[in-house]
């Protein structure tokens, strides 16, 4: 299938659209673009998407469902620990269930999909940094193996689809991503930093706060799956994350300067399975789109921090 092109009007299916990335990809693209925005609003809120040019239809990605669409982004699958083990075969339904019906549509309407896939599929690497021809080193019955495993199915039901009926299907595998319209009980450390933070309480860092993470700001996350959609090979996976890496303890304190804030930090145990390291290799997607995120920590909090006010 020839590359899709956005500088031309088409109608576009983002399932979890109301969530966090999904709300950033409905404002993106429902400028020029007829955007369909399916959720069940299990996480998302449809306030995300007020005031959008968007059709937005309740519905929960595992009945099955008919949306004539020429591309899709699916989105849909809680993404934090907090609510992935809160609703954990609601999280293995949709990344079985839900993505088998996604896949239906798109093969009915010849439509591509951008398949929002994870760093999690990666579990706690022994590979550092982490290129996409990792297999990853998953604890498969763990307290996170129905958001890790969940989404290693949905990879293979992807490629298998891709393999016997030609669908065009992208993988991306999206690491740490942070921005507005984040939930502030997400249980993800930006938000649950920058809450403490802006109250002034002790910031919590699980273990001794020397394990690793790689934050991409949100905008830049999602001109990523756009480039994705429009030269992203059918049938390949990309990493999509910021390489740039800190420590917990790094992240602790640029929040707390963002802030202003006084909070002191409050050691507690590191949670089971959580990785050590997480960084992504995005010398592909570099080499075959052009991507590379652009936004720096300190500005990307200062942005997120001023949106937290009104919220915390």
């Amino acid at each position: 299938m020839p590359n899709l092109s956005l500088n031309s009007a088409m109608r576009i299916l983002i399932t979890g659209g109301a969530g966090f990335i999904g709300s950033h990809l409905c404002k993106r693209l429902s400028e020029k673009n007829e955007v369909v925005c399916m959720d069940n609003l299990l996480t998302g809120k449809k306030s995300n998407i007020d005031g959008l040019n968007v059709e937005f239809l309740e519905q929960d990605i595992t009945e099955p469902f008919d949306v004539n669409a020429d591309l899709v982004f699916n989105m849909a699958s809680p993404a934090s620990p907090v609510f992935y083990q809160k609703y954990p075969l609601e999280t293995l339904e949709t990344n079985s269930a839900g993505i088998k019906n996604v896949l239906e549509n798109a093969r009915k309407y010849n439509a591509k999909v951008v398949q929002a896939s994870t760093s999690e599929v990666y579990g706690d690497p022994k590979l550092h940094p982490q290129p996409e021809t990792y297999w990853g080193n998953v604890n498969p019955i763990g307290p996170r193996s129905c958001y890790d495993e969940g989404k290693r199915f949905a990879e293979s039901l992807c490629m298998n689809y891709h393999t016997k009926y030609e669908v065009d299907v992208v993988l991306a595998r999206i690491f740490n991503t942070y921005g507005p319209n984040m939930l502030k009980k997400d249980g993800r450390v930006v938000p649950n930093f920058i809450c403490q933070a802006l109250k002034n309480e002790k910031i919590s860092v699980y273990g001794n706060g020397e394990q690793t993470r790689s934050f991409c700001y949100a905008d830049d996350l999602v001109e990523g799956l756009v480039l994705l959609s429009e030269k992203g090979r059918g049938g390949e996976v990309y990493n999509l994350g910021n390489p740039r890496e800190y420590t917990i303890l790094q992240l602790a304190e640029q929040v707390k300067e963002a802030c202003n804030s006084s909070s002191e930090i409050d050691y507690r145990g590191l949670p089971e399975d959580d990785p050590i390291k997480r960084k992504p290799d995005i010398a592909k997607v570099i080499s075959e789109t052009g991507w590379n995120p652009k936004v720096e920590l300190k500005e990307g909090l200062s942005r997120t921090v001023e949106w937290f006010r009104g919220v915390c």
